[in-house]
C-alpha cells in the first residue's frame, strides 16, 4: 500500500507541526518539523518483529521489538538502557509494561476503553498520566495530559489511513513505539526552538490572526506626516496647513478603531510624572546604639513560676497511687477448650 502521512501538532490541531510520520507496509519514518529524518523503523512480517535503525547507518539496529500472542518484548542494544516487556491482560483489553524484563516491576498500564486508551503510571494502582482519545471521524488522535478532560498535549492527524487501525493491540504497540517522545527528544526539541528564536527565525511561532501584517511606517519616513505620500490633487498649502493624525498610514478620523501593538515601543517621550527623591528622614541621624541600646539593658528577668516550689513527689505521687486495677475481661470466664472448639467451626 502507499505510504500514509501522519502529522503531529503541538497542542491542538491548530498548533504548529512538531513531527511527521510516514507509515507504510515496510515501516515507519519519523521526520522533524524541518522534514529531517529523526527515526527509522522497519517491519519484518516473516519474523514478527520491528527494528529501529540508525538514521545515518541503516544497517545498525538500535532496538528490536519482537511480537507474539502474549504481547511484545523490547530488546535494546544501547548501554545502560533497560528492556521492557508489554504483556496482554484481560483478553488483550489491557497492556502491562514491565521495566527491566519479564519479571520486572509494572511501570505502566495501557487500558483500552470506549473512546481510546488510558495510560496509567506508577504501577497498577497509579494515576492516569495521559490518554489517547480517538476522534469519531477516524482521522485524529488527541493525546491529553492527566485524563479525558485534560489539556491537549499533542494532536496526531491521519491522512491516507484511518486512526482506528491502531486500536488493534499489536498495531497499537507499534504506534506507541514510533510516536513516543523520550527525554532526549524533548530536550532536543527545546534546544532547536531556542536556537531558532536566537537566530531571529520566528516563522514557526504561532501568530495571532488579528495581527497587522502590512508595512510599518514611522514619523521619520519620507512624505507627509504619518508617512503618507503627498496627494497631488490637494494644494500644497492645504496639505501643510494642518497635520493629519494617522496610524500606520491611515487617517485617525477614517472611522476605524485601531488597537495598538501591546509590545510596540513608545514612539514619543514618556509622559509619566517624574518620581521625586524621598528624604532620608530624621531617624537616620540617631545613632543605632542610642536607639536600640536601652532595649537590651531594660530586659526583665523571667520569673520561674509557682510550680517549681511544689515537690515532684507531691505533684506526681498521687498519679501512681490512684491507678485503677485493670479488669481481667469477660473472655477469661470461657474455658479454653470451649474457645478453641468454637474457632474450628
Amino acid at each position: 500500500m502507499a505510504d500514509a502521512l501522519i502529522t503531529e501538532h503541538a497542542g491542538t490541531r491548530r498548533g504548529e507541526i512538531s513531527r511527521f510520520y510516514q507509515y507504510g507496509s515496510g515501516g515507519a519514518r519519523v521526520l522533524g518539523a524541518d522534514k529531517e529524518l529523526k527515526r527509522l523503523y522497519l517491519f519484518d512480517p516473516s519474523s514478527d518483529c520491528m527494528t529501529e535503525r540508525d538514521p545515518l547507518h541503516k544497517e545498525k539496529i538500535l532496538r528490536r521489538f519482537v511480537f507474539d500472542r502474549y504481547g511484545m518484548l523490547e530488546e535494546t542494544f544501547a548501554f545502560g538502557a533497560r528492556p521492557r516487556t508489554f504483556r496482554y491482560e484481560n483478553g488483550a483489553s489491557r497492556i502491562a509494561v514491565r521495566e527491566g524484563g519479564e519479571y520486572g516491576a509494572v511501570g505502566k498500564i495501557f487500558t483500552f476503553e470506549q473512546n481510546g486508551i488510558s495510560e496509567t503510571v506508577w504501577g497498577r494502582n497509579g494515576e492516569i498520566e495521559r490518554v489517547y482519545q480517538w476522534d469519531p471521524c477516524g482521522d485524529t488522535i488527541t493525546v491529553r495530559a492527566g485524563g479525558w478532560f485534560g489539556d491537549a498535549d499533542r494532536t496526531i492527524v491521519f491522512s491516507g489511513i484511518e486512526a482506528s487501525l491502531f486500536l488493534e493491540p499489536e498495531a497499537c504497540l507499534q504506534f506507541l513505539m514510533f510516536t513516543e517522545w523520550s527525554a532526549l527528544d524533548r530536550e532536543g526539541d527545546v534546544n532547536e526552538r531556542v536556537a531558532r528564536i536566537r537566530s531571529g527565525d520566528v516563522t514557526g511561532s504561532p501568530k495571532s490572526r488579528f495581527a497587522y501584517s502590512g508595512p510599518r511606517h514611522s514619523p521619520t519616513d519620507s512624505g507627509a506626516a504619518g508617512g503618507r505620500e503627498p496627494d497631488p490633487g490637494i494644494p500644497a498649502r492645504q496639505q501643510g496647513a494642518r497635520p493629519v493624525r494617522t496610524f500606520q498610514g491611515i487617517p485617525a478620523d477614517a472611522g476605524i478603531d485601531f488597537i495598538p501593538d501591546a509590545d510596540a515601543p513608545e514612539r514619543g517621550p514618556s509622559k509619566a510624572p517624574l518620581s521625586r527623591q524621598m528624604s532620608p528622614g530624621k531617624s537616620v541621624e540617631i545613632p543605632l546604639e542610642e536607639r536600640f541600646g536601652s532595649a537590651r539593658s531594660e530586659r526583665e528577668e523571667l520569673s520561674r513560676g509557682k510550680s517549681v516550689e511544689i515537690p515532684l513527689e507531691e505533684r506526681f505521687g498521687s498519679a501512681r497511687s490512684e491507678r485503677e486495677k485493670l479488669s481481667k475481661g469477660k473472655s477469661t470466664e470461657i474455658p479454653y477448650d470451649e474457645r478453641r472448639s468454637g474457632g474450628d467451626l
